[in-house]
C-alpha cells in the first residue's frame, strides 16, 4: 500500500520543480552570457564567503562545523579549511551552469573528491568537455580515480541545488541525500526508465550517473528549514 502523505510529498516536489525550471533556464542563459562564462567552460566565480556558506548549507549541523571546505578560483578549487571529521563541503559544477553544494563523507572525500578537483583544474586550463570526459574515463581505467569501496553518504541538503537532469538541462532540485552505488542502474532499483516532468526518473529514488563508477542513489528528503539543517553562516 502506498503511503498517501509520502506520495503527496513526492508529487509536490515535482510540481515545485516544474514551476522553477523556467526561471533556471533564464538564469543559466544569463550566466552563459556573463563576461567570464562567455566562450568558456568555466563556472562564474562566487564571492568566497558566499561560496563557503553555500557549501556548508549542504551539511547536517552535526557535520558542518568540522567539515573541510573548498572554494573555486581561476585555477581550480582551493581548500580554505581542513577537516576534523572526515567530511568535505564543496560546491560542485558538473556543468558550468550547475550549482551542486555537497557534503561528502570520508569515503567520498577519498574517491569522489579527486575527480571533482581535477575536472575543475582541467576546465581552468581550457580543456573541452570531450577532453575532460576522456581524461576521467582513462583515469578510472588506470586506477588513478577509484569508485567508492564501501557504503557512504553525500549530503545535498541545501535549498539552492541547481543540477543537470537526464536531458542535460539545469533545473532546481530539492534537498536530498545520495548514497554511493558504483555501476548501479535505475533498473537495479526497479525503475523502467520512465522520466518525470522534471527530467528525472520517476519514483521515490533514482540513480544519477547510472552505470558509471561514480553512480549515486538519489533520495529526496524535502526542504530542511528547522534546527536539523545547517544554517548558512
Amino acid at each position: 500500500m502506498i503511503n498517501r502523505p509520502y506520495a503527496v510529498t513526492v508529487a509536490l516536489i515535482r510540481i515545485w520543480l516544474l514551476g522553477l525550471a523556467a526561471q533556471i533556464t533564464i538564469s543559466a542563459s544569463a550566466a552563459a552570457q556573463s563576461p567570464q562564462a562567455a566562450g568558456s567552460q568555466e563556472p562564474p566565480l562566487m564571492d568566497p564567503q558566499k561560496e563557503i556558506a553555500l557549501a556548508l548549507s549542504a551539511c547536517p549541523p552535526s557535520v558542518a562545523g568540522k567539515a573541510a571546505v573548498y572554494v573555486l578560483d581561476s585555477s581550480g578549487y582551493v581548500k580554505v579549511r581542513d577537516s576534523q571529521n572526515g567530511f568535505t563541503a564543496i560546491v560542485q559544477h558538473s556543468l558550468p551552469t550547475s550549482q551542486e553544494p555537497q557534503c561528502i563523507d570520508a569515503e567520498g572525500t577519498r574517491t569522489l573528491l579527486p575527480r571533482m578537483l581535477k575536472v575543475a583544474e582541467l576546465r581552468a586550463q581550457g580543456k573541452s568537455p570531450d577532453e575532460i570526459k576522456r581524461f576521467v574515463a582513462d583515469a578510472f581505467a588506470k586506477g588513478v580515480f577509484q569508485p567508492p569501496t564501501r557504503p557512504g553518504v553525500d549530503y545535498m541538503l541545501s535549498t539552492e541545488n541547481l543540477v543537470p537532469n537526464t536531458r542535460g538541462i539545469v533545473v532546481p532540485f530539492p534537498p536530498h541525500v545520495m548514497f554511493y552505488g558504483p555501476y548501479l542502474t535505475n533498473a537495479d532499483l526497479g525503475s523502467d526508465g520512465d522520466l518525470g516532468p522534471d527530467g528525472t526518473p520517476a519514483g521515490p529514488a533514482f540513480v544519477a550517473g547510472e552505470g558509471t563508477p561514480h553512480a549515486l542513489i538519489i533520495v529526496p528528503v524535502g526542504v530542511h528549514t528547522g534546527p536539523g539543517h545547517a544554517k548558512q553562516e
